[in-house]
């Protein structure tokens, strides 16, 4: 059976457009409240410090940016980018509830960061790796906008190692990931889920890839039993 064709930028920019109104509540629910830990995480990896320039890349409804902003303090700057205008809508308002953080939104590719090179000191990104059309031009990308020395940490799922907890990955993905979609009218823009993880670099395979773009250290931290993990780069 030939694979399923990756989506096209245009197609995953569409899919994230309509998920946007349910995409908090959604995360919230299948995670049972466990993606603020899992993001809480990401953030310590990177080593955010007051007085930072931080860059959440896929930023979505901005939970990861908030995290970030709230390290660097207000001495320091986050920026959230992100190719969903939908979501990047939902952040904004978001962020009015939080006016002691120093945030700037951007609409933007992550294959094509409208950043100079050597900007940012520290940079997250949580759950766009496995989106992007091109994980070694994407890998690129954060390398060239990191000041040397500068970190960076990307939380995704990916399949685990340990056929226990793929199988059960597998159960709760079309058991009750699917049916949740589908009872919100968004059978089809999860159903991509499934054969993303299929392409998408094991842990091993995104350290060879990190090192591939350029960073000096690049480690992969599993956890949830290995069904999704933390890359730590290092520039």
């Amino acid at each position: 059976m030939p694979d399923r064709p990756s989506p096209s930028a245009t197609e995953i920019q569409a899919i994230f457009d309509r998920i946007a109104p349910v995409y908090d509540r959604l995360n919230h629910d299948l995670s049972f409240g466990l993606h603020h830990v899992w993001k809480t995480m990401t953030v310590k990896w990177c080593e955010p410090k007051p007085g930072d320039l931080a860059l959440d890349l896929c930023c979505g409804s901005g939970d990861l940016t908030f995290i970030l902003a709230k390290q660097v303090g207000a001495t320091g700057k986050t920026i959230g980018l992100d190719f969903s205008p939908r979501l990047l809508d939902i952040a904004r308002q978001r962020a009015l509830d939080r006016p002691e953080l120093n945030l700037d939104w951007i609409e933007g590719n992550a294959l094509d960061l409208p950043f100079a090179d050597n900007t940012f000191d520290c940079a997250t990104m949580g759950y766009g790796l496995r989106n992007v059309v091109d994980i070694p031009k994407c890998l690129a990308e954060v390398h060239r906008v990191l000041k040397p020395g500068a970190r960076a940490a990307i939380l995704d799922f990916h399949e685990s190692e340990e056929p226990i907890a793929r199988l059960f990955a597998r159960w709760y993905l079309h058991s009750i990931v699917v049916p949740t979609a589908r009872r919100h009218g968004l059978t089809d823009e999860y159903a991509y889920i499934s054969p993303s993880l299929d392409r998408f670099p094991t842990g091993k395979e995104q350290v060879k890839l990190g090192y591939s773009a350029g960073f000096s250290r690049a480690v992969h931290y599993p956890i949830a039993s290995g069904m999704m993990g933390v890359l730590v780069l290092v520039k």
